[in-house]
């Protein structure tokens, strides 16, 4: 499998690129699965969904499935930060790519997405200049980057581009995971 990240402040476009990503990699015939990073208590589950009574009884893990679907709800009993390479393991095998929404700061390969200095984005310093794991700048306004680089500067809205990019250097996003342990 291969294993991208895309690292951006909040607000710049990180889902709406990983949105329009899958498609276009998924027309190559690619299988895609996403793991993002959430900063904030969120829930998949409803209240009165069976699920749902599972977990408020105490389940410590409930798995859903269907004939299209399954979900995995898992109650920590004390908060838990996992690692991006604890998710990655969670993934089914037989995926071509994984696009890693968030965890900025990881040690994975990763796409900056950038956007020029704005009333969101004052005093918002780019990450490619002293992040070593970017390999790529996705971007709408590559002629204000703060930096020249020779790193690829690529068209944040040109998700076909991206995704031929991604396949023509999917060596380098190759995921290992016995580097990591």
């Amino acid at each position: 499998m291969n294993v991208v990240a895309f690292a951006g402040y909040s607000g710049s476009g990180k889902t709406t690129l990983v949105e329009s990503l899958i498609p276009a990699l998924k027309l190559r015939g690619l299988r895609v699965s996403v793991v993002k990073h959430a900063h904030h208590s969120f829930d998949i589950d409803h209240p009165g969904k069976d699920t749902y009574r599972h977990r408020e009884a105490g389940a410590f893990e409930v798995v859903a499935a269907s004939a299209n679907r399954l979900a995995l709800i898992r109650e920590f009993e004390q908060p838990t930060t996992l690692s991006v390479h604890h998710l990655i393991a969670e993934l089914y095998d037989g995926v071509d790519w994984v696009l890693v929404e968030g965890f900025k700061d990881s040690d994975l390969l990763k796409i900056e997405i950038w956007r020029a200095p704005s009333a969101d984005y004052a005093g918002k310093p780019a990450r490619y200049p002293d992040d070593d794991f970017v390999v790529a700048i996705a971007t709408d306004s590559p002629e204000q980057l703060p930096q020249a680089t020779l790193r690829p500067v690529l068209d944040i809205n040109d998700a076909d581009a991206l995704a031929a990019w991604l396949v023509e250097n999917q060596e380098r996003f190759v995921y290992r995971p016995e580097t990591y342990a």
